[in-house]
C-alpha cells in the first residue's frame, strides 16, 4: 500500500472457524484492516490463532453472536466489505428445522441488518454452500449444475437424507438474503463452496476436513456425512481453503461480480477419491485398530504388503477381505467394500465456469497437492511423536 494511501477495512464473520481464519490471513497479507467475530473473545483455545494472525496486520477481534440483533453493528461500522462467514454448524440435530434451518436464516438477517445500518459497506459476500445447488433427485448420468441451480427443499425436508436441514437452511438463508439486500439496496454476491480442504491457522476444523480425513481415520459419524453426500449427488466436488478464500476477495473487488459463484476445481467419487488416499498414504498406517481405507492385520504380511501397494496403484483393492498368504487377521472392513454400489464416475458435475470466465485462476490444480497439504494439517494437529490424524 503507497504513502497516504487508505486502508480498506473488511470485516469477517466468525473469527474461529476453519474458512474465516484462511480469510482473516489473506486479508491481512494483502494489506487491509480486519475486524472479525467471535462468540467469545475470551475463548483462547478456539481464537488463539488470531492473536497470531494480529502479527501480520491490523486485526480487531469483536464480539458478537447470530443469534442476538444489532450484534453485529460494531463490527460492520465503518468497513469497506463485509465477508458473512460465521453459521450455525449442527449437523448432528435432533431439530434441525429449529437448530439449522431457523437459526441460519435468522442469523443471516440480523448480520444483513447491521450491514444496512453501517452505511459504509460496499460490498457483503455470504458464504454459503453448494449444499444449496446439488441436493436433488437426479436421473441418469451427465448433470451439470451452475449458479441457476438449487437444492429441492420439499424434497429434502420429505425424504430427510443425512445432512438435509444443512442444505435447506443455505437454500432459505441464501434467498432471505438476497430479498433483503434488494429492498434495502445492498450489493450483495454469494460465494458457493464445495468441500474445503487444506490447512488454515485455526488448530480445529469442522465439516469438510473431518469428513475426508476419515477415509484414514475410520470416524463412523463423518463417514456416514460423507455416505449421504454420495448417495444424493454422486460426486465429492473440493476445492483448496486458499482458493476460496481467494475467490471470496476477487468477487469483493471485481466490480462487475453479481449474484452467486461457485467455487469448485476438482469432481471425483468417493471411490476415486479413497483410490488416491490409499495409494497416497499407506505410510500412515492412520489408527490402525480403526482404519477404514485399508485392510490391516495384526501380524502383518511383508508380502502382502508389497502386493498391497502394488494393486493399490491400480485401484484394484476394491474388495479384499483377508491375506492372501493367511498370516494375517483382518481387523476391519476397507473401505471400497464400504461404499460398494457407488457409482465409480461422478454423475454431476459442479460447475466453476462463471467465476472462472471472470477472469479467477486456480492456484491449486493437483487435486493430490490439495490432499498433501490437508493430511499434513490433519497431521500436525496430532501428536508430534506419531503420524495420526485428528479429524475433529
Amino acid at each position: 500500500m503507497s504513502a497516504g494511501e487508505r486502508r480498506k477495512t473488511a470485516c469477517v464473520t466468525g473469527g474461529s472457524g476453519y474458512i474465516a481464519s484462511a480469510l482473516i490471513k489473506l486479508l491481512l497479507v494483502k494489506g487491509y484492516a480486519v475486524k472479525t467475530t467471535v462468540r467469545d473473545p475470551d475463548d483462547t483455545e478456539k481464537n488463539s490463532h488470531l492473536k497470531d494472525l494480529q502479527g501480520l496486520g491490523p486485526l480487531e477481534i469483536i464480539r458478537a453472536d447470530l443469534s442476538e440483533e444489532g450484534s453485529f453493528d460494531q463490527a460492520v461500522s465503518g468497513c469497506d466489505y463485509v465477508f458473512l462467514v460465521a453459521a450455525p454448524l449442527n449437523l448432528m440435530s435432533a431439530d434441525p428445522e429449529r437448530d439449522q434451518v431457523e437459526a441460519t436464516v435468522q442469523g443471516t438477517l440480523n448480520a444483513m441488518r447491521s450491514c444496512a445500518r453501517a452505511g459504509t459497506v460496499k460490498r457483503v459476500m455470504l458464504t454459503s454452500s453448494t449444499a444449496g445447488v446439488s441436493r436433488r433427485p437426479l436421473q441418469g448420468d451427465g448433470h451439470v449444475l451452475d449458479e441457476s441451480s438449487w437444492s429441492d427443499v420439499e424434497y429434502l425436508r420429505a425424504n430427510k437424507p443425512p445432512t438435509w436441514g444443512y442444505s435447506v437452511s443455505k437454500v432459505l438463508a441464501e434467498k432471505a438474503a438476497s430479498r433483503f439486500a434488494e429492498e434495502n439496496g445492498i450489493d450483495l454476491v454469494t460465494v458457493l463452496p464445495v468441500f474445503t480442504l487444506g490447512a488454515a491457522p485455526v488448530s480445529k476444523a469442522a465439516s469438510s476436513v473431518p469428513v475426508t480425513l476419515s477415509l484414514l481415520s475410520g470416524d463412523e459419524a463423518q463417514l456416514a456425512i460423507l455416505e449421504g453426500l454420495q448417495s444424493v449427488t454422486g460426486t465429492v466436488s473440493i476445492t483448496h481453503v486458499e482458493d476460496l478464500d481467494r475467490a471470496e476477495v476477487f468477487v469483493a473487488e471485481n466490480e462487475s461480480s453479481s449474484g452467486r459463484y461457485i467455487c469448485r476445481s476438482h469432481n471425483v467419487t468417493i471411490l476415486q477419491l479413497a483410490g488416491l488416499m490409499a495409494q497416497k498414504y499407506l505410510q500412515y498406517n492412520v489408527n490402525a485398530d480403526r482404519c477404514v481405507l485399508l485392510p490391516l492385520f495384526q501380524n502383518k504380511c511383508l508380502a502382502f504388503s508389497t502386493k498391497l501397494r502394488y494393486e493399490t496403484k491400480k485401484v484394484q483393492i476394491f474388495h479384499m477381505h483377508a491375506c492372501s498368504c493367511g498370516d494375517g487377521e483382518l481387523l476391519t472392513t476397507c473401505v471400497f467394500c464400504r461404499f460398494r454400489g457407488c457409482p465409480e464416475q461422478s454423475k454431476v458435475c459442479i460447475s466453476s465456469q462463471k467465476i472462472v470466465g471472470e477472469g479467477f485462476v486456480f492456484k491449486y490444480e493437483s487435486l493430490g497437492e490439495i490432499l498433501d497439504d490437508l493430511v499434513e494439517y490433519g497431521r500436525c494437529r496430532g501428536s508430534k511423536s506419531d503420524s495420526r490424524i485428528v479429524v475433529g
